[in-house]
């Protein structure tokens, strides 16, 4: 019995010390937010050196899913023949091949859209190349013969990286400015995240024992690694099949989407920041388990309604209407959600065993 008053003595002890007062959390938190906000704005500075190397970065997903439209959409040979068929066809094969960009030959620049009247020829080594099949008139000093090899890249899906048709547009003058300032700030949220947590648990460890600040190192390190975690799910599974399938049923119905670059950076750095932020639910959970706050049987009974919120966060998340790219967002979610229950089963279990013994 004097060893469990000499316990609560001392828990009590540590809490008086730890103590503050209204005025005193008002000011640690201005303290927090001020450091939060420098070292924002330090990474912001950094971010904007390298956001053209960061928009290059984000925009991959959406420009693979416009390459993979223009795809289906385009008829790039005459007769219907197909671009993955080109192996197939004999020598002499005649087509057309339409150019997919603009390209430099000598002085002239040919259009986007123009087409090349060529044929097929087997090289020595097997390769099939598209060469041209009478000499082709560009300009006044600028004349291919007969016989010139048709550039690969010009007719291989490979060029249509740089093709204007896979570009993101921006409706505004200062819209490329503004684009850089949104991904250079996100991006410095994004670096921040470790440091934000320690801000956090900064300022909630006051309120807590002396044994239950030991918990700030798992804390910060899972809360870090799960963010990253949600944002890379959201960046290299979620948002992809979701862009897949929205261009791809453009593409089917003989549209052509015109990206804006503006738009789409707020979509998808809304699923990648939400996602990071979700899948911080093991995070939380285990900080309130070692507490003693949340116990596996609280979650284990609510899981209905959790199971609804779930569906409704991930249908908000989902820039789609569909239900498999719904379950996308949704699946991990409900895993993140049972995972949650098995931590919280082993430490709420744990630290019941240790205030026992």
């Amino acid at each position: 019995m004097s060893a469990y008053t000499d316990t609560y003595e001392e828990q009590e002890e540590e809490l008086e010390q730890g103590s503050m007062s209204f005025l005193d959390h008002l000011d640690e938190l201005r303290k927090r937010l001020v450091r939060s906000a420098i070292f924002i704005f330090a990474l912001f500075i950094v971010c904007w050196i390298f956001s053209d190397r960061i928009y290059g970065f984000l925009q991959v997903p959406v420009q693979a899913a416009l390459i993979k439209a223009n795809l289906i959409a385009a008829t790039d040979f005459n007769k219907g023949v197909a671009l993955k068929n080109l192996a197939e066809l004999p020598d002499g094969k005649e087509v057309d091949v339409t150019l997919k960009s603009n390209y430099r030959i000598g002085q002239a620049v040919i259009q986007a859209g123009t087409t090349i009247p060529a044929k097929v020829l087997r090289a020595e080594d097997g390769s099939v190349q598209l060469v041209l099949v009478r000499p082709w008139l560009i300009d006044d000093q600028t004349v291919p013969d007969e016989g010139t090899v048709i550039p690969r890249e010009v007719y291989l899906h490979t060029s249509l990286a740089n093709n204007p048709e896979t570009r993101l547009v921006t409706q505004t003058v200062q819209g490329g400015f503004n684009l850089f300032i949104k991904v250079s700030f996100y991006s410095a949220i994004f670096f921040s995240v470790p440091f934000l947590l320690v801000q956090v648990w900064g300022f909630i460890s006051p309120g807590l024992y002396k044994k239950e600040r030991r918990y700030a190192l798992p804390f910060i390190l899972m809360g870090s690694s799960f963010f990253l975690g949600g944002c890379a799910f959201a960046y290299y599974i979620a948002f992809p099949r979701a862009a897949d399938f929205l261009l791809s049923l453009s593409a089917e119905g003989k549209l052509r989407p015109l990206v804006s670059a503006e738009e789409y950076f707020d979509l998808i750095l809304t699923i990648m920041l939400g996602l990071g932020v979700i899948f911080e639910m093991p995070t939380l959970t285990f900080f309130l388990a070692r507490l003693g706050i949340l116990s596996h049987r609280v979650l284990m009974k609510g899981w209905r309604y959790s199971v609804l919120i779930i569906f409704v966060l991930a249908a908000i998340l989902s820039p789609t209407t569909d239900i498999p790219n719904m379950l996308v967002f949704a699946a991990p979610m409900m895993i993140l959600y049972a995972l949650s229950i098995g931590i919280a089963w082993f430490f709420y279990r744990k630290r019941k065993a240790r205030e026992v013994a």
